[in-house]
């Protein structure tokens, strides 16, 4: 009997080893998906398909963490068409997308281009293509987009942030109207502006990261509440109250 139970216990502590060298269970990617972008600013590059444009960009920065499973409107509309043409008795039955089959998201992130700020010195000839003046001026660009998380479940706000990103060098000239560039376009991702966009869907995607996978205990977390500390301090600062 003594042998028996010294045998249960030593199978019992090898499992429990294994367990402990294993590591913890892995836990499934949250899901999430990403909403249209509004702006509130009056930025010259601004249009009607820019919004579609940050979406799909913070979308591609999500899925380049590897920490999320990114769903994408479009993606899923397409695999709803492919189910329903399955349903309608034209596709094999053995290879037909099955119906109910699609995750939805547990989380919906949206955007909103809050404030845009350039400021330009300097001057020279520059290059003008197409209507766009290149170059011929040191730009200083400055954006902020206020994040917001829902939870699809509970349908409450989960998180909120403001992210900034800004950006200096030679680029277009203060003023003008790129509107109709596309943002993924290499000419303009190589201007102040560009930069300092892609710089914050970026900051964006980093953030979402430590927040929703990590979570707010994380260290990652003093990061960003020192940022979030040090951008409301400064926005204070500008106001004068008396």
């Amino acid at each position: 009997m003594k042998r028996t139970l010294i045998g249960i216990t030593a199978v019992s502590v090898l499992a429990l080893a294994l367990m402990v060298s294993a590591g913890p269970i892995s836990q499934e990617k949250p899901r999430i998906g990403v909403l249209r972008f509004t702006n509130q600013t009056s930025a010259g590059w601004w249009s009607a398909s820019v919004g579609s444009e940050l979406s799909d960009l913070l979308a591609s920065e999500l899925g380049s963490t590897k920490a999320f499973q990114v769903l994408e409107r479009r993606e899923i509309e397409a695999v709803i068409g492919e189910q329903d043409l399955g349903a309608s008795g034209r596709i094999n039955p053995e290879t037909k997308a099955q119906i109910g089959k699609i995750k939805g998201a547990k989380y919906l992130v949206a955007g909103t281009v809050s404030s845009y700020e350039e400021s330009t010195k300097g001057g020279g000839a520059g290059l003008s293509v197409g209507g766009l003046r290149l170059g011929g001026s040191k730009e200083k660009t400055y954006i902020a987009i206020d994040l917001k998380v829902v939870d699809t479940e509970t349908g409450q706000i989960v998180d909120t942030r403001t992210i900034e990103a800004e950006s200096s060098g030679v680029g277009l000239e203060a003023g003008i109207s790129i509107k109709g560039v596309s943002l993924s376009g290499g000419g303009f991702e190589r201007t102040p502006a560009g930069k300092a966009i892609r710089a914050c869907v970026i900051y964006l995607s980093e953030y979402l990261e430590c927040s929703l996978v990590r979570g707010e205990d994380d260290r990652c977390m003093k990061k960003w509440d020192k940022m979030e500390e040090t951008r409301r301090a400064r926005t204070k600062g500008t106001i004068d109250i008396r």
